[in-house]
């Protein structure tokens, strides 16, 4: 299991970013942790490797955007408030795992029975205040 300190955003951001060199789509990230563990910064760092120009924010209310303009699409979806599967599958969710872009998932517990076998997790802790341990499951 890999272990990942992060200092900062900007750390978290650089990490991922690290991830899109090899990225030819239809990957997939799953991340998990809490609240406030960094799981967007890590989206900002893919989208920023990617080549979008764009802001990237949380779907959280939208469960996911799609941001287009870079080398590949990315769809990054939101599941905090999807209550299991069946609501996801309702909302079409399915239509992303995979795809022809890069689909990165927070809060994917709501939905692993859902994720191919070849998702990569990642786990995110919050260490203190600016810091992050970073775990590929």
């Amino acid at each position: 299991m890999a272990l990942i300190i992060l200092n900062n955003a900007e750390a978290a951001q650089a990490f991922a970013e690290g991830w899109s060199a090899d990225l030819v789509g239809g990957e997939i990230f799953a991340l998990h942790g809490v609240l406030g563990a960094g799981k967007t910064q890590l989206v900002k760092g893919l989208a920023r490797g990617l080549g979008y120009q764009g802001d990237v924010t949380s779907p959280t209310f939208t469960i996911v955007h799609e941001y287009s303009g870079g080398r590949l699409p990315i769809y990054h979806l939101d599941l905090y408030r999807i209550a299991d599967e069946k609501a996801a599958l309702t909302l079409g969710i399915e239509e992303y795992l995979p795809s022809e872009g890069v689909t990165v998932i927070e809060w994917p517990e709501r939905i692993l029975g859902l994720l191919p076998p070849q998702t990569r997790h990642w786990e995110l802790e919050v260490a203190s205040l600016t810091e992050r341990i970073i775990r590929k499951k």
